[in-house]
């Protein structure tokens, strides 16, 4: 990762450098804190429709992107105020199969509340932060047809995620 860990409690990036799953979850781990639940988003090598995926290409719109993630961790903490700290990572551009492209992770007292919190961050994440994904396969390539309009975190599509 090329950013240095911040002095505030949530680590978020947007990063052409590969992601250190270990950094994240060490990094969360809080001395009051007894759980931590971290998500790697691996490439994999199919897709809906699709065999033999050689990579992704994500595009972001990186001016919204960390604003974005910031609002997400906000909407995090006011559900679950016993969080610790928070990463939110993700790649743009080229990620080859097995190396991961997004990685959230969480820290809380207790295990229920870790879970829950980052099964929201990774959900939120993929349906309210607009980095898309182009799939590469020996036929071609295509954008991912899972591809969603992007919403706020009210779910009104197109509206800011400060709304």
């Amino acid at each position: 990762m090329e950013s240095l860990p911040p002095s505030g409690d949530d680590w978020i990036a947007l990063t052409v450098e590969p992601l250190d799953v270990s950094l994240a979850s060490d990094w969360v781990g809080r001395p009051q804190c007894g759980a931590v639940v971290s998500f790697s988003g691996l490439v994999r090598d199919n897709a809906e429709g699709v065999t033999g995926v050689t990579h992704i290409d994500y595009e972001a719109w990186a001016e919204e992107v960390l604003p974005r993630l910031g609002s997400l961790a906000d909407d995090a903490r006011r559900r679950w105020p016993e969080i610790g700290r928070i990463v939110l990572w993700h790649r743009e551009g080229r990620v080859g199969l097995g190396e991961s492209s997004v990685v959230v992770a969480v820290s809380t007292p207790h295990r229920g509340a870790a879970f829950a919190a980052a099964e929201h961050l990774i959900d939120t994440l993929k349906a309210t932060v607009p980095i898309w994904k182009k799939e590469f396969a020996a036929g071609g390539a295509q954008w991912a047809r899972s591809a969603q309009h992007i919403t706020s975190l009210t779910g009104e599509p197109g509206a800011r995620v400060d709304a």
